[in-house]
Formats: structure tokens, sequence, C-alpha cells
């Protein structure tokens, strides 16, 4: 009769440490919703790739400003190697700046012309997701995560980072083929709302025979919340009725 103390004790134990992990994952959660709340916020993405070949390098992982407003527009303005590119979400439809005026994503699709940033973007903005959004589902695609003062950190799930390796790529046989994946989560939470989050994925990406080593760090940082104004131009508001 003995153990069993000893085994009420173990699974004691591990109950108290699934609900601290469960705890971690919805303070985080916690935080992106109140973040989402607001009625409006802005942020700063920049993307840094480490090694050789790593992603595309400085080849167009530049910084994207954004600005939201709940239940309204998003403006995006993406640099991405020479180019800088706006771009304007409602409702899960998008619309980007282009030489010939505003286009709708679906237009964009049609281009012909593969080295057209305006036409990579468009493909972007069909499933983008505010950091509100992002910081959630990110949450949910590490393994476990640990507090230390106003930040959480924790590593990847190897699907999550499989997911973010390929950028939420299409999978299927016409996606690319993710080996080696892995990574971490990092998320800065400040009286209960979300101020910064970080997220590095390792790996190696296939596609039609060519191998990329891919070492990538994305930070995302909240600023301005509650009085940033969202202004989008009127010929924009009409492409995305």
């Amino acid at each position: 009769m003995k153990p069993l103390p000893t085994l009420a004790c173990f699974f004691a134990t591990a109950g108290l440490l699934l609900a601290a992990d469960a705890a971690t994952k919805d303070d985080v959660k916690a935080a992106a919703k109140s973040l989402a709340d607001q009625p409006s916020y802005s942020w700063k993405s920049t993307v840094e790739n480490a090694g050789g070949g790593g992603g595309g390098g400085g080849r167009g992982g530049g910084p994207t400003e954004g600005k939201t407003e709940k239940g309204g527009f998003t403006h995006l303005s993406m640099v991405r190697g020479d180019n800088t590119i706006v771009a304007v979400v409602k409702g899960g439809k998008g619309v980007v700046k282009t030489a010939d005026g505003w286009q709708s994503a679906e237009e964009l699709a049609n281009d012909q012309d593969r080295q057209n940033p305006a036409r990579f973007a468009a493909r972007m903005l069909t499933n983008y997701k505010t950091p509100a959004v992002q910081a959630a589902d990110l949450a949910d695609q590490v393994k476990e995560l640990k507090k230390d003062g106003d930040t959480l950190a924790g590593d990847l799930t190897e699907a999550g980072a499989k997911s973010l390796l390929s950028l939420g790529g299409r999978g299927g046989g016409n996606g690319p083929e993710i080996s080696g994946a892995k990574g971490s989560a990092k998320f800065w939470v400040k009286d209960g709302a979300l101020a910064k989050y970080q997220f590095s994925v390792q790996g190696t990406m296939s596609f039609n025979g060519n191998d990329r080593e891919i070492n990538r760090t994305t930070t995302v940082e909240i600023k301005d919340v509650g009085t940033t104004k969202v202004e989008v131009a009127e010929d924009a508001k009409k492409k995305l009725q």
C-alpha cells in the first residue's frame, strides 16, 4: 500500500506542470486578445537571416511597418529589396499600390511577371495575420513556455517550425520539402499586454532538387497602442468593397 502516496504525488506534480504550461500559453493568448481588443495599434516587423544562402539573405527581407484598427483597415508598408510595397487589408481581402493604381490580390495573382514584387505581396495578403492573431497562433506552436519576468519563451514543435520555415506556404505536392526543422519563440508581456514577440527557425528547404539552408529570426515590436491612426486612400477603399 505504501507506493500509493508516491504515485499520487507523481500524478499531482504532473498535473501541476501541465497546468503551469497551459497557464503560460493562456497568458500569451490573453495578452494577444488584449491587444486585439484595442481600438488600434502599430508595429514594426524585422527579419534577420543568418548564414549563407539563408532564406534570401539581404535580397528582400526588409522591415514591415503596419497599422491596424479594430474591425477596420490594416495598412502595410513593406521593404523588399529596393522596393517599398504599400498594401491595405480588410475582411480577408487585400489591395496593393502599383504604378497602374491600386490592384486587388486576385488581379495581381494573374500577373505573368513572376519577378513583380507586388505579385508576391498579393499572395501573402490572402492569408495575412495581424500581430495579435499571429502571436496567439504562435503560442500554440510552442512545446512548452517558461516564464522569466516579463518574458515567456520555449521551443517550437516540429510542425510549427515547418510551417514558419515555409512562411505558412502551400502544402501537398506543390510545396517545398522541409527537413531538420526546429526553432524557438519568445514573448514580452507587460501589464497583461503583448509588447513584443520573436521567433527563430532553422532547417533545410528543398524545392525542385535544390536545397537551401534557412536560419531566420523575425522580431515584431508593438507600439502606439490605442493612438494609431490608419489612413487609407479612397481608391483603395473602393477596391476593398
